[in-house]
């Protein structure tokens, strides 16, 4: 056992190849920690470790991990507000000068900061499942399932039936979260019979959020497995020719105006609308 630096919610064992992330449990802790229960990321993974001041009266250690390397992360595409990152371990200031410590030793044992070729964290562990807005989406390590429900999925979907999906038909997942508007689970698949819905509620390869229906504690660590055994099930040198198409530019170009109608409305800060307006450009 490493020696161990432990925060808010959270406790960090420092090993000699890697560290192991323990969550609290508790009703102050976020849901996702506890849904995580523990993480062990190796020191390859991570690309920098930095410390900044915090809020009221604390110290922020976060370990930045490279780019490909995290299931988790990768599926979460930078939506996850900080009090929902795994990777920032919140410390009572007074421990700033051990947390630095810390840091100073980690940095010498860190990864490139290049993107990983493969995922090097191991995803959460199935078999999982969780309630969309408009049906339940199972997944067993082989194949992800949608049972539809009648009071919220769309006559698109009651005509196309319950789905099934192979995880070898799969080329890609797109998480997007339950907090911000037309959140959903979309699997991209590598030669769809037809072009995919570009609305989420009217794919049946989609499942949608709604308040309370696919939480981010639920509907994250579920697309992080399925996009682990994705990238599983294809070799490294294939994925850049699967990987799917681009977003329909016109589909794009309504998201994003819909996001000017949401920012006007002060449903959104300017931060937020800059972020989310960056990633849907990012799409095209």
């Amino acid at each position: 056992m490493g020696d161990v630096l432990a925060g808010f919610h959270a406790a960090w064992e420092f090993d000699s190849d890697s560290v192991l992330i323990r969550f609290e449990r508790g009703i102050r802790t976020p849901k996702l920690f506890q849904a995580l229960g523990e993480r062990r990321i190796p020191h390859e993974a991570l690309a920098a470790v930095t410390l900044t001041p915090g809020k009221r009266g604390t110290v922020v250690l976060h370990a930045v991990p490279r780019p490909g390397a995290d299931p988790l992360m990768a599926a979460a595409a930078g939506q996850l507000k900080d009090s929902s990152d795994p990777y920032r371990l919140v410390l009572p200031a007074e421990r700033e000068t051990l947390a630095e410590y810390y840091a100073d030793e980690l940095r010498p044992l860190l990864g490139p900061a290049s993107d990983a070729e493969d995922f090097l964290v191991a995803a959460p562990e199935g078999p999982l499942h969780f309630k969309a807005y408009d049906g339940k989406a199972s997944f067993d390590g082989r194949t992800v399932s949608y049972r539809w429900f009648w009071t919220g999925a769309s006559s698109a979907k009651w005509k196309a039936g319950d789905q099934r999906f192979a995880v070898g038909d799969l080329a890609d997942v797109e998480w997007r979260s339950p907090e911000v508007f037309d959140g959903h689970l979309r699997l991209l698949r590598h030669a769809p019979a037809a072009a995919q819905p570009a609305q989420a509620d009217q794919d049946p390869a989609a499942v949608v959020f709604g308040l309370g229906y696919g939480p981010v504690h639920e509907s994250l660590p579920f697309a992080a497995a399925v996009l682990a055994a994705v990238r599983t099930s294809v070799p490294s040198s294939d994925r850049a020719r699967r990987r799917p198409a681009r977003r329909d530019p016109a589909d794009i170009a309504d998201r994003i105006r819909h996001l000017g109608e949401l920012h006007q409305a002060g449903l959104l800060t300017d931060t937020e609308f800059t972020s989310k307006k960056a990633e849907l450009l990012a799409e095209l």
